[in-house]
């Protein structure tokens, strides 16, 4: 591929046009012969900086910021463009071609995971080959692979869709976070439908403002959706008002669910053991399913994912006769075991709304006490910390905090700001030993909730990630004699 062919908003030297590309990075110490490499603005170092190594490895021309200071004496062509971040998308869509015909993104504080996994499942159900992509890494019928980031950089995420459309994958549901569409990772996908969950407060470290970091959500509908495609929203999600606004403001028709949803209504919602008995309306037809998950906000999940999936084409009531065979997202309100009568639940709340979900659908079941397991991480927002602890005491008959993912900060002094607002709670600073605690206590009807770390299978204390899974430790002692 041509120099002159990736690069049509750029203006390019009439001797470097012809120049042959063969792929695209933004890190120079990943460049192959052949590359271009682009230079990415950046708030510790800015990407010019590392153009010379580039060329010296084999970049065939960089493309930098109009503003961007270049060294001196470079022998490869700088383009220049006002978006860098945009360029890296652009020309890896063109660079790393194909990608599955119908794809849907999802964002929002809390539930991308499950709202990708659940549409899956959905459009699996419905015969198709589907694929999910995000936080629990890349499922498709042939590849299980896990561990990828929420939205993965540009390069690597055309990478991935070419792949899945070469293995087949004619669906794909992918979770859209903040960070991602902030930095333009999602540009050059064509989205065939696009959600939004709810707003809650995550990731102050790097949003100014829940302002900001709700108009990065929206970019999802205001830039990367086409204008005739639709927009679902969830109207029992927090900040739902805003997100139809926008989307309405922004020309994209506007499909809703929940109690007064348009597309989906739910009538009434009656548990049934460990299960939930939906009654919907949906294209003027009212039918009854039981959805094998617990906590409302998986009803609202499963809404969202089966208006994904009807908005792509798919048949109403085939779409939710498929609710009765979803399976939950390992991490989230997974069921791990029983002891003494009581129930021990895994779940990846580490954000102030979440754990405050995650606690309200796990009290219906609790008959006796609910104890709550969890803790913050470090390098991370520090003041979402006493609210969780906050909501932990009020939500919950027992409050044990413990580390979560200290990073570099110090784990005590992360527990001691958690411990401001959790009056009464127990301190058990090893997260292993603070779970088997949880579990001895446990009685009939009691409910342990372990929150924060879900599917993560390590604990990161300095710069090392240790091997823990919640999922593990809390089985082990669910099981000891």
């Amino acid at each position: 591929m041509r120099l002159s062919d990736l690069t049509t908003q750029m203006s390019v030297p009439p001797d470097a046009a012809p120049l042959a590309v063969t792929g695209v990075t933004a890190d120079s110490r990943t460049v192959t012969p052949g590359d271009v490499f682009i230079a990415i603005p950046g708030t510790k170092a800015d990407g010019g900086r590392y153009i010379a190594d580039a060329a010296a490895r084999g970049a065939v021309a960089a493309i930098a910021a109009v503003d961007a200071a270049v060294p001196p004496g470079l022998t490869i062509p700088i383009l220049r463009t006002p978006d860098p971040r945009n360029a890296l998308a652009s020309i890896a869509a063109r660079i790393y071609a194909g990608q599955p015909a119908t794809v849907v993104a999802v964002t929002g504080t809390s539930g991308k995971t499950s709202v990708a996994e659940f549409t899956r499942q959905i459009f699996a159900a419905c015969g198709r080959q589907a694929a999910s992509l995000g936080t629990i890494g890349v499922v498709s019928p042939k590849t299980t692979i896990y561990g990828s980031l929420t939205t993965p950089d540009p390069v690597s995420l055309h990478k991935t869709l070419a792949a899945l459309a070469r293995e087949g994958v004619t669906h794909l549901a992918m979770e859209a976070s903040s960070h991602g569409l902030d930095q333009h990772r999602l540009d050059g996908v064509t989205i065939a439908a696009a959600a939004f969950t709810n707003l809650g407060r995550d990731h102050m470290d790097y949003h100014p403002t829940v302002e900001d970091y709700f108009a990065a959500k929206m970019r999802l509908f205001e830039n990367l959706l086409p204008p005739d495609r639709p927009a679902i929203i969830n109207r029992d999600g927090a900040y739902a008002a805003e997100a139809e606004a926008v989307a309405r403001r922004s020309g994209r028709p506007v499909l809703t669910v929940g109690c007064t949803g348009d597309t989906i209504k739910l009538e009434k919602v009656e548990a049934t053991g460990f299960a939930q008995r939906l009654t919907l309306t949906a294209g003027g037809h009212t039918t009854t399913v039981d959805l094998p998950l617990v906590g409302a906000y998986q009803v609202e999940n499963a809404l969202v994912a089966s208006a994904l999936a009807i908005a792509t084409g798919e048949e109403p009531a085939r779409v939710l006769a498929a609710l009765a065979m979803l399976n939950g997202v390992k991490g989230r309100l997974e069921i791990i075991g029983e002891r003494n009568g009581g129930l021990g639940v895994v779940d990846y709340a580490h954000k102030p709304e979440a754990l405050a979900a995650a606690l309200d659908a796990c009290r219906p079941f609790a008959t006796g006490r609910l104890i709550c397991v969890f803790g913050c991480g470090g390098d991370r927002d520090r003041g979402k910390r006493p609210i969780m602890g906050r909501i932990a005491a009020e939500k919950s008959d027992v409050v044990i905090v413990t580390d979560d993912n200290p990073r570099t900060e110090t784990a005590a002094a992360i527990r001691a700001e958690v411990l401001a607002g959790a009056a009464g709670a127990t301190e058990i600073g090893d997260r292993a030993e603070a779970i088997r605690s949880a579990v001895a206590m446990m009685g009939a009807g009691d409910v342990v909730l372990v929150a924060g770390k879900g599917h993560e299978t390590g604990q990161i204390v300095g710069e090392t990630v240790l091997p823990f899974s919640d999922h593990d430790v809390l089985a082990e002692a669910l099981g000891a004699p």
